[in-house]
């Protein structure tokens, strides 16, 4: 294995790392304001939204 492509497997570790860890905040921020958003409207849309992926909730 040359250092070139020893470099470039890195930089795909860490750019997929990266990826991942944005996914579960914006995952983490999507559920927590929809989840416990004092607004009716925000929080019936995820409710619904969950009901039509038949995901249960209750």
């Amino acid at each position: 294995m040359t250092s070139a492509s020893h470099s470039l497997y890195g930089v795909r570790s860490q750019s997929r790392l990266l990826a991942v860890a944005m996914a579960g905040f914006l995952g983490l921020f999507i559920v927590g304001f929809v989840g416990f958003s004092p607004m009716d409207v925000v929080h019936n849309a995820g409710h619904d939204y969950r009901h039509s992926m038949a995901f249960p909730c209750h």
